[in-house]
């Protein structure tokens, strides 16, 4: 009992002093400083949370304050929500700063459009009142959107998974209604999970649509059902991540793919911009006939953590396309297939971590372990591999590689390009795939050209007049580059036609 006693003692003692103040402090004077004078909370979807924002407040002075009074301008019916030294709320009394110290107050916002008059949202944060009152503007801005969300189940609330071939998968989501296969751009789509179009129907996404993934969704194009992307050169198709924080505009990783699962076919995607997944396009079509899987035009590919574009035995037929940043490889085109890409530009300057690949890689194989563990190599038919006019660059020593397994035909041709290609440690000396001087499928190309870039660090692929791109080209069909600039005369290797750079 005494050992009771004495706990109870030390636990009040305890409790006392930690509510003590060991400081005295004088009222706020109005001196206050801000990191900021306006925080602003970038874009937001009706309905859907913000990320949070951080304000610090500052107390320059000598003596220790208290600041009577900290609350929104709009109250308690205001959209945003405070966080103020770790307490949350809408109004806050009597908060002190010591002496040269801070506070933090962090900023969030969830706003319904419908409920609002102007979707520039705003409100103010007070400091303290009267003639010391202070104030830090917040300004938001909401849009409208069409969400398509996976179904659940209405007693356990388990998300609904996906069915291919008569098989349940672990991939979260649902087949579109016949109500969505037409995607417009009246307001922005937002789409949580995997979106899937069934088989024998089109999903048309129309000109100046934008399409926004959240984390671990996509799309998925099943067994005999079409993709059609129709943007234009004024009005591209945008793909990218929910997260419109200008912080989010250039991290990798966001959103899944756009998934063209063996058996899709007459996939199209026309002057769009794909960006910040994890493959911006995954193809496969396994054994796929004569005619293109994907055609694929005037589109760019930017910011992915794993492939641009990752393609195993399929058609593409490609032109006028802008591959950046990936992970692994800007285009990966695996387990043979066909390939023809036009005017194109790989360029492949990842600074997110190591790179093991080339920007393009292109294989007739893949390998598998058997029932007995024991690692099988097979190979598939490279009808063709076919790039005309591209460039293969960047910040690896070796960004176009031809990987040969023998077994079945390997065909390919490589004309006009410029190919970054230095092996440093000769590891490819006798590859007939890599011989750029003594193999006949290779023609009139430029081994480690300039290529002049304007920006590769914000994926601006448009070449300079110095680029050894300029006036290289051969001419094709394609008598416009991706931009609309005619090339009928004198066209550059790549998806642009050069410029004067300012």
């Amino acid at each position: 009992m005494r050992y009771f006693i004495t706990f109870l003692v030390c636990v009040t003692l305890i409790s006392v002093s930690s509510c003590r103040k060991d400081f005295s402090t004088i009222p706020s004077f109005g001196s206050l400083e801000f990191s900021k004078d306006t925080v602003f909370l970038d874009t937001v979807f009706t309905n859907i949370g913000s990320a949070t924002y951080n304000l610090k407040v500052y107390n320059r002075g000598n003596n220790a304050i208290t600041i009577p009074r900290i609350s929104l301008e709009n109250g308690t019916s205001s959209n945003y929500r405070l966080n103020v030294d770790g307490i949350p709320g809408k109004e806050f009394n009597d908060i002190d700063i010591l002496a040269k110290d801070s506070i933090f107050v962090f900023v969030e916002t969830t706003i319904d459009f419908n409920s609002v008059t102007n979707p520039l949202y705003t409100d103010r944060i007070l400091f303290d009142t009267g003639t010391n009152q202070q104030d830090v503007d917040l300004v938001t801005l909401v849009q409208d959107a069409h969400f398509i969300f996976p179904g659940k189940d209405p007693i356990t609330m388990k998300i609904d998974s996906l069915t291919f071939d008569g098989q349940p998968t672990t991939i979260k989501g649902r087949f579109l209604t016949d109500a969505e296969l037409t995607i417009t751009n009246t307001k922005p789509t937002v789409i949580y999970g995997y979106a899937a179009v069934a088989a024998n129907k089109t999903l048309n996404i129309n000109a100046g649509a934008k399409i926004y993934f959240h984390n671990n969704s996509g799309l998925i194009i099943d067994d005999k059902a079409t993709l059609k992307v129709n943007g234009t050169l004024s009005e591209k198709v945008v793909f990218e991540g929910d997260r419109l924080e200008n912080g989010f505009s250039k991290v990798p990783g966001q959103w899944g793919t756009i998934w063209m699962r063996a058996g899709s076919k007459e996939n199209e995607i026309y002057h769009a911009q794909i960006k910040n997944g994890i493959i911006g396009i995954l193809v496969d079509s396994i054994g796929a006939g004569s005619n293109p899987t994907l055609k694929l035009q005037n589109t760019e590919i930017y910011n992915h953590s794993n492939f641009g574009i990752l393609a195993r035995e399929t058609n593409i037929e490609a032109h006028n396309i802008v591959v950046g940043s990936a992970g692994q490889a800007s285009l990966a085109a695996t387990v043979g297939g066909t390939y023809n890409f036009t005017h194109s530009t790989f360029a492949n300057f990842w600074n997110n971590g190591i790179r093991q690949l080339p920007a393009v890689l292109v294989n007739n194989f893949f390998v598998y372990n058997d029932v007995n563990s024991n690692e099988i190599t097979e190979t598939r038919e490279l009808k063709a591999a076919n790039f005309t006019n591209c460039i293969f660059d960047g910040n690896n020593n070796i960004e176009f590689l031809l990987d040969k397994v023998n077994g079945s035909n390997f065909n390919y041709n490589i004309s006009n390009c410029i190919i970054s290609f230095t092996d440093s440690s000769n590891s490819f000396d006798g590859v007939l795939e890599v011989d750029f001087n003594n193999n006949p499928n290779y023609q009139n190309n430029i081994i480690n050209g300039i290529t002049d870039f304007r920006n590769t660090q914000n994926e601006d692929f448009i070449i300079g007049e110095n680029s050894e791109a300029v006036n290289k080209a051969k001419a094709t069909s394609f008598s416009q580059d991706i931009l609309g600039v005619d090339r009928t005369t004198n066209p550059d290797i790549g998806a642009y036609q050069h410029i004067i750079f300012n």
